[in-house]
């Protein structure tokens, strides 16, 4: 049976986040037939409800409020009630991410209705829509079934592949009016300390350095490997420990969870703290001195020598590549 389903989209900077197109397709195949509807919330987004309708939602609501301009719990799930009192859906999607994260078990609470979260893989369609998604650290996948009333989902960001984009698309926008009231927190500035470039969650090429980069120099090699790929730099928890990166660039159960096409793993002897946030990896690469370290475990192709001389060959012969190309 066709079912409307809500995305809440996510803004960053200016411009949309894959994930929310990601969110979409999702979205697609929970309503089955039914009509996806984009939510964007914010205080000024109007002009960004293009996108949304190239990959695949049939309509967009937007809210637009002064206090919305920085995400704060109290002030999006006023905002996101308003429209779901509104459209009436039968499910929600949201994006895995740090917002996601926040926000959807609120909404999930003030509906009174179940949550799957950090869904990766989803089977099936409508009624019989199955999410599947990672526990116990990634070690094993459980499969979910929402039997009665509303779905909420949230989906892990670069594992659902977005609908083929179709340029030019357009459809009916609608701005719904909310005040925005009893904010216990208003953000006056936020000062990002984040990596430049590629969003870590989203790239699809990570290369992560652990221990044996030996310093923040060390990191130097890392990051013209991932600008040649058009990729990010991540780091194992024993790399920020030791104060060679930012603990933004942390990968692992206390980290950030990634699950790029390519993750090229330099130095990291491969923990299971660390294994629980990129073993999901399409195709793993694993450079290590160590022979035994337990990241070739996982790895797909592993490289045993020092990081230090290979990472330049690496560099040396995609830049060749790209100039063959």
């Amino acid at each position: 049976m066709s079912k409307k389903v809500l995305v809440l989209s996510e803004v960053r900077e200016g411009s949309l986040r894959n994930v929310s197109f990601e969110a979409i397709a999702a979205a697609k195949q929970i309503a089955d037939g039914g009509e996806v509807v984009g939510v964007l919330l914010g205080d000024a987004v109007a002009n960004l409800t293009g996108p949304l309708f190239e990959y695949g939602a049939d309509r967009v609501v937007t809210v637009e409020h002064p206090h919305l301009k920085q995400y704060t719990s109290d002030g999006y799930s006023q905002a996101l009630l308003a429209v779901i009192e509104q459209e009436k859906p039968a499910g929600i999607v949201f994006g895995h991410t740090a917002n996601g994260k926040d926000l959807s078990p609120k909404i999930a609470s003030k509906l009174q209705a179940g949550l799957v979260s950090d869904v990766t893989t989803i089977e099936g369609a409508g009624d019989d829509v199955v999410f599947i998604r990672p526990i116990y650290s990634g070690k094993a996948f459980e499969k979910v079934k929402v039997k009665d009333g509303i779905v909420l989902a949230s989906i892990r960001p670069n594992n659902i592949t977005p609908l083929e984009k179709v340029d030019g698309k357009s459809g009916d926008v609608s701005a719904v009016t909310v005040e925005i009231t009893n904010l216990r927190t208003i953000i006056k500035e936020v000062v990002r300390k984040s990596s430049e470039g590629v969003d870590l969650s989203e790239a699809k090429v990570v290369v992560a350095g652990g221990r044996g980069v030996k310093s923040e120099e060390g990191f130097e090699p890392l990051k013209k490997l991932a600008d040649l790929l058009g990729g990010a730099v991540g780091a194992s928890r024993g790399a920020c420990d030791a104060e060679y990166c930012d603990y933004s660039l942390q990968i692992g159960q206390t980290g950030k969870v990634v699950t790029p096409d390519l993750y090229i793993a330099a130095g990291i002897s491969g923990a299971i703290q660390h294994l629980a946030g990129m073993s999901n990896s399409k195709v793993i690469v694993a450079i290590n001195k160590d022979p035994e370290a337990n990241i070739f475990k996982v790895a797909d192709y592993g490289i045993v020598g020092d990081l230090f001389e290979v990472v330049p060959l690496l560099i040396e012969e995609f830049k060749a590549l790209k100039v063959n190309a």
